[in-house]
């Protein structure tokens, strides 16, 4: 013990020595030392959220093995975070609780999931504007074709002050029949004419009135249609779910975890999950930027994970590499049987 501790002064006294010939050099190993641990610790714990700057650096220095301000350039916590947005590494603001830092993503996989994330929400506001459109069409259409049929009043009028008037009420038809002993002939020819052109008129609304009903359906069930394709096409910005396989697509790991597969085995705050490496069995918390859904052959277990059939299980039926899509069969919940055409390959992954 003597010994050891008699090597470990000296190689104290020669590490001081260095640091005292060229003390700078050292300053700025640490510093950067600090600040690409601090980043990553921010990055992966929290991601893109604000956060105050204490509470990274508390969980930051609970690892012994990190490097401490006090070996840094920075003499505060507060400096270090007014030096992280004067750089741009972060987005600060100062608030009565103290300074608040944001962690900003310029990975470059990360920017193009965010431009496609808002290239397929505008797509959606335009389906729904052009549904919204459509309904409005054929609203206007069914007020424009119907024809509305104002009755028909005449005028009833008697020829002899002495005659008698008599109203025949039947089946909802009223008609009206004078009748008198000398123009009895008349009159009935007038009546049975009258009561012709009531039924005529009768026949000839009913029948307008089912072409009217049919087309009404046939619109009913195009806007139905529309509605249920709105729904397959609504998306989320988050996809993860338990028990699915993914890939890591970062390198930031190193090559030990780059493009393996790993099993979901938590989610939190939707963003975020709790992965079991498949081949080491290693355990690690990323960010959804940072894996990817894996396709697997025809005829296993899918899970949908955005769009109108997100959650539902099924069967990958066939691949559509032009398309980069899929289609499935889902087995399973009140949709089980139906056969869905053009999933795209970010939309599933293959269950475990």
């Amino acid at each position: 013990n003597g010994f050891k501790c008699h090597c470990m002064s000296e190689s104290h006294q020669r590490q001081l020595l260095l640091a005292s010939e060229n003390p700078q050099q050292f300053m700025d190993y640490f510093s950067e030392e600090f600040r690409n641990d601090f980043l990553e610790l921010l990055r992966r714990r929290f991601g893109t959220k604000r956060v105050h700057n204490n509470i990274v650096y508390n969980e930051y220095i609970s690892h012994r093995e990190h490097i401490h301000m006090n070996a840094t350039q920075w003499e505060t916590l507060t400096d270090f975070t007014k030096w992280l947005g004067r750089e741009g590494l972060c987005k600060v603001d100062e608030t009565p609780k103290g300074w608040y830092i944001q962690y900003i993503d310029r990975d470059p996989e990360t920017i193009r999931r965010q431009q496609e994330q808002e290239r397929k929400k505008k797509q959606d506001l335009d389906d729904e504007e052009k549904t919204a459109k459509f309904i409005e069409q054929q609203v206007r259409r069914g007020l424009e074709g119907k024809e509305l049929e104002m009755p028909v009043y005449t005028e009833l009028n008697r020829e002899n002050e002495e005659e008698k008037v008599t109203f025949n009420l039947n089946k909802g038809a009223s008609t009206s029949i004078a009748a008198s002993s000398k123009t009895s002939s008349v009159l009935g020819q007038n009546a049975l004419k009258m009561v012709e052109g009531a039924v005529k008129r009768k026949e000839s609304a009913h029948s307008s009135s089912q072409p009217k009903e049919k087309k009404k359906k046939s619109a009913l069930d195009e806007i139905m249609e529309l509605e249920e394709e709105k729904k397959r096409t609504a998306r989320r910005d988050y996809w993860l779910q338990p028990e699915i396989i993914v890939k890591i697509v970062t390198k930031k790991l190193g090559e030990k975890y780059h493009k393996k597969k790993a099993v979901v085995k938590e989610v939190i705050d939707k963003y975020t999950a709790v992965v079991k490496v498949i081949d080491s069995g290693d355990k690690l918390k990323l960010d959804q930027t940072h894996l990817e859904t894996v396709i697997p052959a025809p005829g296993k277990k899918v899970m949908v994970l955005n769009g109108g059939y997100r959650g539902n299980e099924g069967i990958l039926e066939s691949i559509n590499e032009k398309r980069f899509s899929v289609t499935i069969t889902i087995d399973s919940g009140p949709l089980k049987g139906r056969r869905v055409e053009d999933i795209p390959y970010e939309d599933v992954s293959k269950l475990t």
